[in-house]
């Protein structure tokens, strides 16, 4: 992971702030930032993120400016069982996903854990 304090920021202007919160968190501080996340996102009666929720809470995560169609957008990258919303698994791994830096990182763990338990493993 980057060790010179910059945020990778793509051409969209996002910046990826996951692999400094997990140099700084840890793993087990960062699936609990990353869940407090969701709990400021979801709808408290439902339980998931949905694209009210969403809504409601675009403006204090810089996405005033999406329409509906683009949040609804937003929803269906990480809904894996098609409900139309996000529960709190699905919103992680799409957290994960969307860092590109992270996902190496996870990756190359992966990797190192499989040839230390499986030592043909290529």
């Amino acid at each position: 992971m980057a060790g010179n304090n910059q945020i990778p920021q793509s051409e969209s202007g996002f910046e990826d702030w996951l692999p400094e919160m997990a140099c700084k968190l840890g793993g087990e501080g960062l699936i609990g930032e990353l869940c407090n996340g969701f709990n400021l996102l979801m709808d408290p009666e439902k339980g998931v993120i949905n694209l009210e929720s969403l809504k409601r809470n675009a403006a204090a995560l810089g996405l005033g400016d999406h329409s509906d169609e683009e949040l609804r957008g937003m929803l269906r990258e990480g809904d894996f069982d098609g409900d139309g919303a996000l529960n709190q698994m699905e919103f992680c791994v799409l957290m994960f996903r969307l860092s590109p830096e992270l996902m190496d990182a996870s990756r190359y763990c992966f990797q190192q854990s499989l040839r230390r338990e499986f030592p043909n493993f290529s």
